[in-house]
């Protein structure tokens, strides 16, 4: 075979091959664009045999809620397992606007759901409303000493609850436009936070003092605040040197049995109550109440020893002897030895004294004060001992203008300081300290003081004359109860306008000129009486005004308020006649200055 024939051959066999190849190659390039847009399942064998699994954490996105925002005023706190909302209302009380537990404790479960249950779970989460930025302040509203107060009583432990509050509530409603409240009772308990070396731990009601007062003033009530003063059972159990001495033991000296006499004229606690008494002036009280301003009127006066008898030109015995014979002639109205009577049951007017030592005697008729006997333990007691005295002969029931009027006999002056300048004197310093700051200083005295019985006023020590200068208000306690065996009438208690009557002419006239307000305490109990009644508080009232009485404050140890509360109203409705607006029948109305707003510390719900 030629050589060309063979290359021939070559050639048109490589030509065939690379079309084939070329063939084949367009085919197979198809068919993988054709593979890789059409996706196949991959048989689940095969993945199981390829994958191998492993462990990953991962965030469930689901179960995850942002932490809860307080609003405005509001706190929010996260329990723990088993608290109770009564324990975080106790908790939180302090700083929030409510007054007791139990409210702020409604006012949680109001603003979480108004939910009924009280025990939580643990974290679970509960708005606490009515938050303060700062504890509260409040400021005395300043009013005249002849601001006409319609008021009632209520002990600190009172105050402090929600009964208490209630009380008030429904007292502004019928009318009233004030309280008296305990801060020092007469057992010596104070009733709210105060440090001072002689009180020491104490058990307190009353914990937030300026919260209570801005509770009062947005109700538009005058706040009064009552301090026992002479007569402190505690301080003179934990500090027996400042009690009252016995001359024949030389321990602390007990009256009837009891051991209940601070020495009035011991400078510590004189110094002791004014500092409690601006304390709560600085707290936003519009008026300080002292009770118990007085030496003890009972026991054996012969053996009671005091510190003001050891000043310089006192005689220690003839005085307090004065004092412990008089008693036994109160039934005349005499006192021994030419002491300042004149045998008739009039005081005389004592002869010109010089000043002894720091205390400077009166020179004006003398009369005395006593205060409220408020720890007692039973009701009828405390109601007794309230403003009670002994009685008195038909020889002192001239009338006031019979005692005036007649001769008026001249004593000899008693030898060195006495009773009523230590308590004229404490006084004295008292209102120099409480005035400049715009609280009324008020003082209770006893009703039958007005009778100016030396016996009254030679234990007691109060010269009721005196006194007036040293204060803006007096305040007897004329509960017709009490004047028994006064004026030869059997049940004194069933004659409710002679007697407030009688004792508020007397008062009148004996403070006449000094420029302070007579305001009673009259009776709100049903103590030896079988016609009290809503009619009795009407009678009290009107008698009193007519009178000259400025307002009025109502006595109830229990605080049982239930005849005033009906008996308000229907003075209200009767106190004008028709058509006119003057000379009202019981009472003029009047109100505080400044109206305080409710929107200061009430809490804005959050729902």
């Amino acid at each position: 075979m030629r050589l060309s024939s063979v290359r021939i051959i070559t050639g048109l066999s490589c030509l065939l091959f690379a079309v084939a190849g070329w063939r084949t190659a367009s085919h197979s390039s198809s068919d993988f664009t054709a593979e890789a847009q059409t996706a196949k399942p991959v048989p689940a064998d095969a993945l199981g045999a390829q994958l191998h699994p492993i462990s990953a954490s991962v965030p469930n996105t689901a179960k995850l809620t942002p932490p809860p925002i307080a609003a405005p005023g509001t706190e929010i706190y996260t329990a723990k397992r088993g608290e109770a909302i009564p324990t975080i209302a106790r908790r939180y009380l302090g700083r929030t606007s409510y007054l007791t537990s139990s409210e702020l404790a409604e006012a949680i479960r109001h603003v979480n759901g108004d939910r009924t249950a009280n025990i939580l779970k643990a974290n679970e989460n509960i708005v606490i409303p009515g938050m303060l930025s700062s504890p509260v302040t409040e400021k005395t509203i300043p009013v005249a000493k002849d601001f006409e107060v319609r008021a009632i009583y209520l002990t600190g432990i009172m105050a402090g609850s929600d009964h208490g509050l209630r009380i008030i509530r429904h007292w502004r409603e019928v009318g009233g436009n004030a309280v008296v409240f305990d801060i020092k009772d007469s057992d010596g308990s104070v009733t709210i936070p105060f440090e001072h070396p002689l009180l020491g731990k104490h058990n307190v009601y009353l914990h937030d003092v300026p919260k209570f007062v801005h509770f009062l003033h947005q109700q538009n009530m005058h706040a009064i605040a009552r301090i026992a003063i002479f007569r402190d059972e505690r301080l003179v159990k934990e500090h027996p040197e400042l009690a009252v001495q016995s001359r024949k033991n030389h321990q602390a000296w007990r009256e009837n049995g009891k051991l209940v006499w601070t020495d009035p004229s011991q400078a510590k606690v004189q110094d002791y109550n004014i500092a409690l008494a601006k304390y709560v002036t600085q707290l936003g009280a519009d008026e300080i109440q002292f009770d118990y301003v007085r030496f003890p009127a009972e026991g054996d006066q012969k053996d009671a020893v005091f510190v003001y008898q050891s000043a310089p030109g006192a005689d220690p015995v003839s005085a307090d002897q004065a004092a412990a014979s008089s008693s036994g002639n109160s039934s005349s109205g005499n006192s021994p030895s030419g002491n300042t009577s004149c045998g008739d049951g009039r005081l005389g007017r004592r002869a010109e004294a010089k000043q002894v030592g720091r205390f400077t005697p009166a020179d004006a008729p003398s009369t005395a004060n006593a205060n409220v006997d408020s720890a007692a333990a039973q009701m009828g007691r405390k109601h007794a001992a309230h403003g009670a005295t002994r009685g008195t002969t038909a020889k002192n029931d001239q009338t006031p203008e019979e005692r005036q009027t007649r001769t008026a006999c001249k004593i000899a002056a008693p030898r060195g300081p006495q009773r009523s300048d230590v308590i004229t004197a404490f006084l004295k310093k008292a209102y120099a300290e409480l005035h400049p700051t715009g609280v009324l200083l008020s003082l209770d005295v006893f009703g039958v003081m007005a009778w100016q019985r030396q016996v009254d006023l030679s234990h007691t020590g109060q010269d009721i004359v005196g006194m007036a200068h040293y204060c803006d208000v007096i305040s007897p306690m004329i509960y017709p109860s009490h004047f028994f065996g006064m004026d030869n009438i059997a049940h004194p208690g069933d004659e409710p306008a002679h007697f407030i009557g009688e004792s508020m002419d007397r008062f009148e006239l004996i403070t006449k000129g000094s420029g302070v307000a007579i305001r009673p305490w009259l009776q709100a109990f049903h103590w030896r009486t079988k016609t009290y009644s809503p009619e009795y508080i009407k009678v009290q009232v009107e008698t009193a005004r007519a009178k000259g009485g400025i307002g009025f404050l109502f006595w109830n140890a229990a605080n049982d308020y239930s005849k005033p509360y009906e008996a308000m109203p229907e003075m209200k409705s009767a106190n004008f006649k028709a058509g006119t607006k003057d000379n009202p029948k019981y009472f003029r109305g009047d109100e505080l200055p400044t109206a305080t707003t409710q929107a200061a510390l009430t809490p804005t719900e959050t729902h």
